[in-house]
C-alpha cells in the first residue's frame, strides 16, 4: 500500500482547527476555535484547490463537528457543531452563517466536546464537560435519552450502530449503553482519561469492534464485550482522534504532532505536522483520503493517489515547514546530548520500525530529531529540539517534571495555593482540564484558568523555526491567580487593535504593544550579562554600576506607563540601547524587549544615542533584519518602531526614519522566507497604522512630504494585502489602507484606484481566505465607499 502524501493545504481559520470531517470527495468541514466552521469546496484538480465559506460563526469556540447524511428533509444533509456556547446547531450546508439554523440543540450544560451520527443517520449523540452524554432523534431536535452514569467530562463518543452507543470519560472508564439509555456494559479503559472511539470495520484482523484512545498515547482494541483484545504502542503523547479507512487501517492523530496510519496492530507510516498538535483527523470513505486539523490553524488533505497529491513545490513547503519545526524539549524528555551519536548515525544506520524517533547531535551542538520512514527506508528530520519558546530559558520543577511555568492558584482563603504547572507547548485548556481534574475543582473555573495561562504566558507556542517565542512578550508572566477574580487590573492584555465598528475608518489612535513582565526580563537580562562576562567579552556586558541603573530603570517602568526624565533613565536607556544592537543576536532579546517598552514609554528614548547612533538608527545597522533573520530580534525591533508614536519625540524621530524603517521592513520580509512569522507580520501592519495615523492627522502640519510618503506606504499596503493570508494582519493592513485613502487627499486616492488597482485587489481579498470575516468585509466596504 502506497505511502499518504500531502494533497492540499487548507489556510484561513484564525485559531487552532479543533474537528474535521471528509463527507464526501469534494467537500470538508473543519471547526476551529476562532468561533467558526469553514465548509471547503474542490474548485479544481489537479493539484486539488478549495475555496471555503463560513458555514457557522458562533461567540465561543466550536470543538466538535459532525455530517448527518441526505435525507428527503435535507437533501444536501446537515452540518452539525458545537462547543463553548453548549449549544448544536444543525445547519445545511447551503446555508450562510448568518441564515437561521435549521436547529438548535439545547439541553447540555457545559462545553460540547463530541458529536457523532449513527450509521443511518438517525441520531445523534453527544458528549459534554457536564457529565453526561445525550441522544437527539434527527428531525426531532430534543434529547430523547439522557447517558448518565459518567463521574466526569464526556470526552468521546461513539454512535456504534442503530442499537448501541459507546463513550468515553475523563473518569477513565468506557461504558456501553443501548439507545434506550440502559448501561449494558464498562470498562476501565486504563489510568488515564478516554480522549477518542471509532468503530472498526468488520474485516480488521484483530477481529475487535472498536477502538479507544487515551492520554496515556496507547490505541486499545476492544470487543463490544468490553474484552481487550490488543494495544497499539507508537504515540508519545494524548491521543485526540480516531478514524477508520475504507481498507480496514486505523488512523491517529495526537499531541506528538503526528498522524499515524495503523495496519492491524503495526503501525505503517508516521504523518509529521508542523504543529503542536493534530487535534483531528477525518477520512473520506469514498475516495480514502484523510484530513486533519491542527493546531496551526491549518486543515490539511493526504492521499495514496498520485492523481489528486499536490504540486511539488507544496510537497517541498510542507516537508521543510516539518524539517524546520521546533521541539519542546519537554515533549521528548530530558536527552544527554553528549550521549548522542552524530550526523553519520543516520547515514549508516536503518531504523528498526516506522516512526521510530532517534536524535542526533549536529556539529553546532544543536539536537534534531529524525523519524524513521519504513516505505521510503530513510530517516526523514523532523524539527530540532528547543526550550519552549516562551520560556524564560530557565525550568521549574514540580512533582519530578521541569515546566517552563508553575503558577500559585489562590482557591480558598486561609489555604495554601494550588500549583499550576504549564509548558508552552501545551494548550491552556488542555493544561486547565488537567488541573481542575487533579484538584477536583468545579469545571466553571475551567475558562477563568485557561484564559489566566493564556494571558499570564502571553499565548506562547512553539514555532516553525529555530526558536520562535510566539506570544505578544517572549518572556512569559509568573502572577498569582485567584480563580472567580474575573480579569484584573494585573493580569496582561493583549495589545490593542482597531475595534470593528460601524466605521472604523480613518484610523486615529495610535496603538502599541507593551504587555511584558519585567521582573523576568530583567532576571533574564542578568543571567546573559554574567554568561557575557564568564565567556570572557567583558567589553560588550555592563559593569555592577551599569546593571544596577538597568534593574533600577526597569523598576521604574514596571510601576508606571509614562516616565518622566531622570538620572536613571538618562544613564538606562543608552545601556539598553547598547544591549539591544551590540550585544551577540542570540542574546539581544531582553534588551529588545525593554526598548520597545521604553520607546512608549520615556521620551528621551528618542533622543538617547549609544555610539552616536539613536533607537532607529542603531537598531537597524545592528543587522536585526539580515540574513540569517532572528525572527524574535526583527519582530521586537518592529514593535520598537511602532510604540515610538506613543511620545512627541517618537513620532517626531519615526517620520525622520521614514526610509530607513521601510527599508528595514523591506529586508526583514526579504529574509523571512517563504512563510513569515505571524507576529513580526502584525508588528509590521501595526507600525503601518501608525504611520497612517500620523501621515492623515493635524499633528503633521503642511509637511509635502505627507503625500509622497503615503504613496509609499500605499505601494507596501498594497502588495501586503494582496499576499498575506493572516487574518489579523490582513485586517490591520486594511484599516491602515483605509485611513490612507480616507484621509490623505485626492493624489492617494487615484493612485490606489489607477495605479495599485486597489479595487481589484479588494475583490480578491473579499473572494479568499480572510476576505470571509465580518470584520475584514465591514472595512472593505468602508475603502470601496471612498473610492
Amino acid at each position: 500500500m502506497p505511502d499518504f502524501r500531502l494533497s492540499a493545504t487548507l489556510e484561513g481559520h484564525g485559531d487552532d482547527v479543533r474537528a474535521v470531517v471528509f463527507p464526501n470527495p469534494n467537500v470538508i468541514l473543519s471547526a476551529s476555535r476562532d468561533a467558526t466552521v469553514r465548509l471547503w469546496k474542490l474548485v479544481s484538480s489537479p493539484p486539488p484547490a478549495y475555496d471555503y465559506t463560513i458555514a457557522a460563526h458562533g461567540g465561543a469556540f466550536i470543538n466538535s463537528l459532525a455530517y448527518v447524511p441526505p435525507t428527503p428533509e435535507f437533501p444536501e444533509g446537515l452540518v452539525l457543531s458545537a462547543g463553548q456556547d453548549a449549544i448544536i446547531e444543525a445547519r445545511q450546508p447551503g446555508k450562510g452563517a448568518a441564515d437561521n439554523a435549521d436547529a438548535m440543540l439545547l439541553g447540555h450544560g457545559h462545553n460540547v466536546c463530541a458529536l457523532d451520527v449513527s450509521p443511518n443517520g438517525g441520531y445523534v449523540v453527544s458528549g459534554s464537560w457536564d457529565s453526561t452524554a445525550r441522544l437527539w432523534k434527527v428531525g426531532k431536535w430534543e434529547c430523547d435519552v439522557v447517558l448518565d452514569g459518567h463521574e466526569a467530562s464526556v470526552w468521546a463518543v461513539l454512535a456504534y450502530d442503530e442499537n448501541t452507543i459507546i463513550t468515553g470519560c475523563a473518569d477513565k472508564m468506557i461504558r456501553m449503553y443501548n439507545t434506550s439509555g440502559q448501561l449494558l456494559g464498562s470498562v476501565q479503559n486504563s489510568d488515564d482519561v478516554v480522549r477518542a472511539l471509532c468503530k472498526l470495520p468488520a474485516s480488521h484482523p484483530s477481529g475487535a469492534h472498536f477502538a479507544s484512545a487515551s492520554n496515556d498515547g496507547v490505541i486499545r482494541l476492544y470487543t463490544l464485550q468490553g474484552k481487550l483484545v490488543a494495544s497499539l504502542h507508537g504515540h508519545e503523547s494524548f491521543i485526540y482522534s480516531l478514524a477508520a479507512l475504507p481498507t480496514g487501517e486505523l488512523v491517529s492523530s495526537s499531541e506528538d504532532r503526528t498522524v499515524k496510519v495503523w495496519n492491524g496492530t503495526e503501525c505503517v507510516q508516521t504523518i509529521t505536522h508542523p504543529a503542536i498538535s493534530v487535534w483531528s483527523v477525518a477520512v473520506c470513505n469514498e475516495t480514502g483520503d484523510i484530513v486533519t486539523g491542527a493546531s496551526d490553524r491549518i486543515t490539511r488533505v493526504f492521499t495514496r493517489s498520485p492523481d489528486c497529491q499536490a504540486a511539488p513545490e507544496a510537497v517541498q513547503q510542507f516537508d521543510q515547514a516539518v524539517k524546520e519545526s521546533a521541539i519542546p524539549e519537554q515533549q521528548i524528555g530530558k536527552i544527554n546530548k553528549e550521549e548522542l551519536p552524530g550526523p553519520e548515525f543516520i547515514q549508516q544506520k536503518s531504523g528498526t520500525k516506522e516512526g521510530q524517533v532517534q536524535m542526533i547531535r549536529e556539529a553546532d551542538g544543536s539536537v534534531t530529531a529524525h523519524t524513521w520512514s519504513s516505505a521510503t527506508q530513510e530517516w526523514i528530520a523532523v524539527g530540532t529540539v528547543v526550550d519552549s519558546g516562551g520560556s524564560s530559558g530557565r525550568k521549574t520543577e514540580y512533582a519530578g517534571q521541569d515546566y517552563d511555568y508553575v503558577f500559585d492558584v489562590d482557591i480558598e482563603d486561609g489555604k495554601p495555593p494550588l500549583k499550576l504547572p504549564y509548558n508552552a507547548s501545551q494548550n491552556p485548556y488542555e493544561a486547565a482540564t488537567k488541573f481542575i481534574g487533579d484538584n477536583e475543582l468545579p469545571m466553571t473555573y475551567l475558562d477563568q484558568v485557561a484564559n489566566f495561562i493564556t494571558q499570564n504566558t502571553q499565548g506562547a507556542t512553539i514555532g516553525q523555526s529555530s526558536q520562535e517565542p510566539a506570544g505578544a512578550d517572549p518572556w512569559g508572566s509568573d502572577r498569582r491567580y485567584r480563580p472567580g477574580d474575573g480579569s484584573t487590573a494585573e493580569q496582561p492584555q493583549q495589545p490593542p487593535a482597531p475595534e470593528p465598528r460601524v466605521n472604523v475608518l480613518p484610523q486615529k489612535i495610535y496603538l502599541s504593544i507593551r504587555s511584558a513582565n519585567l521582573k523576568v526580563i530583567t532576571k533574564k537580562l542578568q543571567e546573559l550579562n554574567a554568561k557575557l562576562v564568564s565567556d570572557g567579552s567583558k567589553e560588550l556586558a555592563l559593569s555592577p554600576a551599569e546593571m544596577e541603573t538597568v534593574v533600577a530603570l526597569c523598576g521604574q517602568l514596571e510601576s508606571t506607563q509614562q516616565l518622566k526624565d531622570s538620572p536613571e533613565v538618562e544613564a538606562g536607556v543608552p545601556l539598553i540601547l547598547k544591549v539591544a544592537t551590540t550585544w551577540p543576536a542570540a542574546n539581544r532579546i531582553p534588551g529588545l524587549d525593554i526598548l520597545r517598552l521604553l520607546a512608549g514609554a520615556s521620551s528621551f528614548t528618542a533622543k538617547a544615542e549609544y555610539d552616536d547612533k539613536n533607537v532607529v538608527s542603531g537598531v537597524i545597522s545592528s543587522g536585526v533584519f539580515d540574513s540569517p533573520l532572528n525572527v524574535n530580534n526583527a519582530m521586537l525591533a518592529m514593535r520598537t518602531f511602532a510604540n515610538l508614536f506613543e511620545t512627541v519625540d517618537g513620532r517626531d524621530l519615526a517620520i525622520r526614519s521614514f526610509d530607513q524603517i521601510l527599508a528595514g521592513v523591506k529586508s526583514a520580509l526579504a529574509n523571512s522566507g517563504a512563510s513569515p512569522n505571524r507576529n513580526l507580520e502584525i508588528a509590521i501592519t501595526t507600525l503601518y497604522i501608525n504611520f497612517t495615523v500620523y501621515l492623515t492627522s493635524e499633528e503633521r502640519g503642511q509637511t509635502p512630504e505627507s503625500s509622497e510618503r503615503g504613496l509609499v506606504l500605499l505601494e507596501e499596503l498594497a502588495r501586503v494585502v494582496a499576499a498575506e493570508k493572516d487574518s489579523e494582519a490582513v485586517y490591520r493592513a486594511l484599516v491602515a489602507l483605509g485611513t490612507l485613502v480616507t484621509g490623505l487627499g485626492e493624489e492617494v486616492k487615484s493612485a490606489a484606484k489607477e495605479v495599485y488597482e486597489i479595487q481589484s485587489v479588494l475583490a480578491r481579498v473579499s473572494a479568499s481566505g480572510p476576505g470571509k470575516e465580518p470584520r475584514i468585509k465591514g472595512v472593505i466596504g468602508e475603502i470601496r465607499n471612498v473610492l
